[in-house]
């Protein structure tokens, strides 16, 4: 097969779809691996690591797609990305297509088998495999930039996550307790924060209880208890997720109303719409806004600001599909249920129910369609 590894055009997206290491077992395989000039540069790889992989380097974006069977990238496909697209073509990429229907209907247009990275399951362990490692770099960045925003010079609260002997330290609520919210608190509680985790599910919370040993405080997840967890908060995380679907909106304006001036937000549920009612997508180069008072960090691809040890996680975590896909082409690989999980759209029609419910869609099964 011809899989075509272009640049990522999203502002500040320093990311790439493949490392040089995946590009050789791929071209090991027998396959051909194009790669866009240019395109590993931010994550620091040069155009001579991938040629020495066995890749063919491809100047322009236009000769990746026009001469690629399957496209490879990091991020949904914008307005340049979507011109270049050509119909049938397979995608493979992270797409995120619930709160975003114009991208949907763009992709159906043209008829691509857009395979999502973030929908796409270990039945087994019933897992995201392939969501876990980003989300793994969000959690902890979470924590990072909400700390950074908390100083005053930046119109913060003006305190310190695990204060210093004689004062409190800060509060930390982390909303749900998945991977987002498991790496956030590991992060918190290394600092010397206050954390407290909630999530709609006990037996979650028991495990979380186990693994932090006590240091962090777990809180069935409930109205009342948002409430008055937002109210104490000096740094809301955001972390929930329903696979495919929008985020719902669980943290109101009227609670962030209530929220310290100077306190922080950071909801990295803005891929699916965000978990806060307040937030809307924000970009690396103009990330926060206030709202009564509270910042609000909403970036929506929070990785890409690290990202060599983004690519090369994402990586280790894409590339076995990506050869499954690869060797035995669309129809037989998603023989295997976890990859069908992970096709979003296909032949035109929506073929992941959450994505076909938060837009009001059509939904056809993909069993149907083959």
């Amino acid at each position: 097969m011809r899989i075509g590894v272009p640049a990522e055009i999203k502002n500040n997206e320093y990311r790439v779809g493949m490392t040089p290491s995946g590009a050789q077992d791929l071209t090991t395989d027998g396959h051909t691996v194009y790669i866009q000039s240019g395109a590993g540069n931010g994550s620091g790889f040069a155009d001579a690591e991938y040629t020495a992989a066995g890749a063919m380097v491809l100047s322009t974006a236009d000769e990746v797609y026009e001469q690629s069977d399957m496209i490879v990238k990091v991020k949904e496909p914008i307005d340049a990305d979507l011109a270049r697209l050509k119909e049938g073509q397979l995608l493979f990429t992270y797409l995120h297509l619930a709160p975003v229907p114009d991208l949907t209907a763009a992709l159906l247009k043209k008829k691509i088998t857009g395979i999502a990275y973030e929908t796409i399951t270990d039945e087994r362990k019933r897992t995201l495999p392939l969501l876990t490692p980003m989300s793994e770099v969000a959690g902890r960045m979470s924590v990072h930039v909400g700390a950074y925003y908390l100083h005053k010079p930046n119109n913060g609260r003006g305190v310190l996550l695990g204060g210093v002997p004689g004062t409190l330290p800060s509060d930390v609520v982390i909303i749900g307790g998945g991977v987002v919210g498991t790496n956030a608190a590991k992060m918190a509680v290394g600092l010397g924060a206050r954390v407290t985790i909630l999530d709609n599910n006990l037996d979650r919370l028991r495990q979380l209880d186990d693994i932090f040993r006590g240091t962090v405080q777990t809180w069935a997840s409930s109205g009342a208890h948002l409430a008055e967890a937002c109210k104490r908060a000096d740094l809301l995380i955001g972390g929930v997720l329903i696979p495919g679907a929008s985020a719902p909106k669980l943290v109101t304006r009227e609670m962030v109303r209530s929220m310290k001036k100077g306190s922080v937000i950071v909801d990295v549920a803005i891929d699916q719409g965000g978990c806060v009612e307040t937030a809307h997508a924000t970009t690396h180069s103009d990330p926060v806004y206030e709202v009564d008072g509270v910042i609000h960090y909403c970036v929506a691809n929070m990785p890409g600001a690290v990202p060599r040890t983004s690519t090369i996680a994402l990586t280790n975590a894409t590339l076995p599909y990506t050869r499954k896909l690869a060797s035995q082409g669309f129809k037989d690989a998603i023989a295997d249920p976890g990859l069908a999980e992970g096709v979003n759209v296909y032949d035109g029609k929506i073929t992941y129910k959450a994505v076909a419910d938060s837009q009001g869609r059509e939904y056809t099964a993909l069993d149907k369609l083959l």
